[in-house]
């Protein structure tokens, strides 16, 4: 019987249709889980770990070098030697040297680093832009279908006119058309909306066809700080810039290397000799022997040294010009940037606070104006068209204000907050 009870409870539990409810992901969220599982992301950190692993290489010396000899064995292969010889040998540079190379290591295992933070910073400007398309999206969208209902009102007045013989029927012909050009557009709409919805997927590293829902509620704050500030932040900390410091004291490191090319290297070797047979040895009554040697080059050559010196002094004067370029035109961009992403929400705050509230009340009062016989239809349709536009070119506003604070971010090296 309890059987048969919990068959009849399971069966009406699988009866009850799914309800499939897709949560919202906020912003912070997608940037999140973007930087922790982009595979350029990953990749990026994979090869600063990779660099990181090369710094000790070049603090440490070469190998040391090891042979044993066995000579003269009279009887065949190893019997009855009459010399056994050991030498151990390592090679050193000229004192210096290492620490350099290994400061070019560190700085550049640094620079692996920063590498690795632009990818997020870039990954994460990539993701905002995709969030924000999705917004403006669905926005648009929603003015698409707000189009299609008041050209359905208008279609409908029009109707009613030109059965009264208040309108003409070109009226009625041209308020047809102008209805479904809008319901074209707004089939069209899925489309992007579901293409857009898969490139922030992409960038989430989920399936392309993954349901996805965003927050509807577009960010119109202006920056906190001013644009000294900005500017001093993004010449302080852009990932390009450090870069490019870095690179100039490496490059700075190479001139003295260069002119360590005069020091010579050297190797020292220690040797041990053992004459099994007595009649060999220097002495029958010794038989072992030491042996020391050291070896270093000269720098003959220096006609060729000197043309490194130089081209090591070029190379860091290239770096310092490109140190210099790089800061110059970050300012100039954060200054551009700046000046624009006031300028995008000023106008943004105009159409959403005066301009499309005036043009949505010219609509109706054109609306019941054309009811009466009043005014005709090309006036009609201008002023549907004149809300249509200005909803239009709030969401246009909103587009470049949102998408100009993304690449003033990105200029500056990361979220200004």
């Amino acid at each position: 019987m309890r059987t048969l009870v919990f068959s009849v409870a399971l069966l009406g539990l699988l009866c009850i249709p799914a309800v499939a409810s897709t949560q919202v992901m906020s912003l912070e969220r997608a940037v999140d889980q973007a930087r922790t599982v982009n595979p350029q992301v990953r990749g990026a950190r994979y090869r600063w770990e990779s660099a990181k692993h090369q710094i000790i290489q070049n603090f440490t010396p070469a190998d040391p070098q090891f042979s044993f000899s066995n000579q003269d064995s009279w009887r065949g292969f190893l019997s009855d030697s009459g010399l056994h010889n050991l030498n151990v040998s390592q090679a050193l540079q000229f004192p210096g040297k290492g620490v350099l190379q290994g400061r070019i290591a560190e700085r550049t295992a640094e620079i692996a680093r920063l590498t690795y933070m632009a990818a997020v910073r870039d990954v994460t400007a990539q993701t905002k832009i995709a969030y924000y398309q999705i917004q403006l999206d669905l926005a648009l969208n929603e003015l698409i279908n707000e189009n299609v209902a008041n050209l359905e009102r208008v279609l409908k007045v029009t109707q009613i006119a030109y059965t009264t013989n208040l309108a003409t029927q070109g009226d009625y012909i041209n308020a047809k058309f102008a209805l479904e050009a809008a319901r074209e557009l707004a089939r069209q709409q899925v489309v992007t909306i579901a293409n857009d919805k898969t490139a922030l997927n992409i960038l989430l590293d989920r399936r392309p066809d993954e349901p996805l829902e965003v927050d509807r509620t577009f960010d119109l704050a202006s920056f906190e700080a001013t644009l000294d500030q900005v500017i001093e932040r993004a010449t302080s900390t852009r990932q390009e810039i450090l870069q490019a410091a870095l690179t100039e004291k490496n490059q700075d490191t190479a001139v003295t290397l260069a002119q360590l090319e005069y020091a010579p290297d050297y190797t020292v070797g220690f040797g041990f000799d053992h004459w099994l047979i007595a009649s060999f040895a220097p002495k029958p009554s010794h038989t072992q022997d030491w042996n020391f040697q050291i070896g270093f080059n000269l720098p003959i050559f220096f006609w060729a040294k000197n043309e490194d010196i130089k081209r090591a002094h070029q190379n860091f004067d290239a770096a310092s010009e490109d140190l210099e370029s790089i800061r110059i035109q970050t300012a100039g961009q954060v200054t551009a940037l700046y000046r624009q992403v006031l300028r995008s929400r000023e106008t943004a705050l105009l159409y959403r606070n005066t301009l499309i509230p005036l043009a949505h009340q010219a609509f109706e009062v054109m609306l019941v104006t054309y009811q009466g016989g009043k005014t005709d239809f090309t006036t009609l349709i201008s002023t549907f068209r004149q809300q249509s536009d200005a909803r239009s070119a709030y969401l246009q506003a909103v587009n470049q204000l949102l998408a100009q604070k993304v690449a003033i971010e990105q200029a500056a090296g990361g979220t200004l907050q």
